[in-house]
């Protein structure tokens, strides 16, 4: 996981950065002029609830394929030579170089790629058919060139990393999930359930319309084109290398406890909670054309999954949880799941 926060060494940082709306860095809490959480809104913890990944269980029986050829028979589809060897459809496509509309002829001769393969079923995600397999989900993506937006269909056939030393099968719950870890990117592209073949995703709720954990939600249409800052503070550690192989993938911001934490832009909520230990209660948005936030280290969550934000709104209240020592707000930007620098694409501080 690629994430450092270093206190003591960016302590001679005193940067102060401009928030969306003004909140003194100086006082021990947030001014009687901020921001305030409606009354109506419901302040959530970070164990509010289970993870949408959890809320079905994943059988670990995948299907052993051998590799090979395959030599295209009068009347097959791309669909009916994956049945016919049990990889899958959009393995055998991406191997062979097939495109869209994937047209095959007779006496075509096809590479099948041997191999671990898991069928997903209904309301199944990403990251919870990792965790059955004690494998990393990134690895998952990876292996079938998964892309943007990163929703299964049932009957889709993900092809898995080479078994770990021991078998999932015969390997406890605890071992498994010691085998699996969990990263922001992780969260972003796995984490919504498997769709009906032909089915679609629903539209994000408004405030306090909860979307069931086996609804996959639709991606914001668009970007609107720039990001406010989230809180206002001194900068305790910036983007880029610390030394010896660390790296932070955002900024960390030190606020007073309990600062309300604004959305940067529009978008809608990919996730809320505490499932990632070093982040402590952590907030994802997607903004559209492959843009997202993360808000990290947040005592507590005032927004759910699925839930549409305006910029400038309260998503939650900063924190010192996950593992840091000072209240702060862990802050990232990443666009096509790739961390960029958050200075670069914020106000300028005046």
């Amino acid at each position: 996981m690629r994430y450092f926060t270093i206190l003591i060494l960016m302590l001679s940082v005193s940067a102060c950065i401009p928030p969306g709306r003004g909140f003194d860095r100086s006082s021990s809490s947030a001014p009687a002029d901020a921001p305030k959480l409606e009354t109506d809104q419901a302040v959530l913890t970070q164990n509010s609830g289970p993870s949408v990944w959890q809320s079905r269980n994943v059988v670990a029986n995948a299907g052993q394929v051998d590799g090979g050829t395959y030599i295209v028979q009068p009347g097959d589809t791309l669909r009916g030579i994956a049945n016919k060897t049990g990889a899958g459809s959009q393995i055998i496509a991406q191997t062979n170089g097939l495109v869209d509309p994937y047209i095959i002829q007779p006496g075509q001769r096809l590479i099948i790629t041997g191999g671990r393969y898991h069928q997903v079923n209904a309301g199944e995600t990403g990251i919870a058919i990792a965790r059955a397999y004690g494998a990393p989900w990134r690895e998952v993506v990876a292996l079938n060139d998964l892309e943007e937006p990163f929703i299964l269909r049932v009957g889709q056939k993900l092809l898995l990393p080479a078994a770990t030393p021991l078998d999932p099968a015969n390997m406890s719950i605890e071992q498994r999930a010691a085998a699996f870890d969990l990263n922001i990117d992780d969260i972003v592209t796995g984490s919504d359930p498997a769709l009906a073949d032909n089915g679609g995703g629903v539209a994000p709720s408004e405030w306090r319309k909860a979307i069931s954990p086996e609804a996959a939600i639709v991606r914001p249409a668009g970007f609107t084109g720039r990001f406010n800052w989230p809180v206002n503070g001194k900068l305790l550690s910036s983007f880029g290398s610390k030394g010896g192989g660390k790296v932070n993938d955002g900024l960390n911001i030190g606020v007073p406890q309990g600062t309300p934490i604004q959305a940067a832009s529009d978008g809608v909520v990919a996730y809320a909670g505490d499932e990632i230990g070093v982040f402590g209660g952590l907030i994802l948005i997607k903004h559209g054309d492959g843009w997202v936030t993360a808000y990290g280290h947040a005592e507590k969550l005032s927004v759910t999954r699925g839930q549409k934000v305006k910029m400038g709104e309260i998503i939650g209240l900063a924190g010192a949880s996950g593992y840091v020592k000072e209240p702060q707000l862990h802050f990232e930007i990443r666009k096509n799941r790739k961390p960029v620098n958050p200075i670069n694409h914020l106000p300028k501080i005046s």
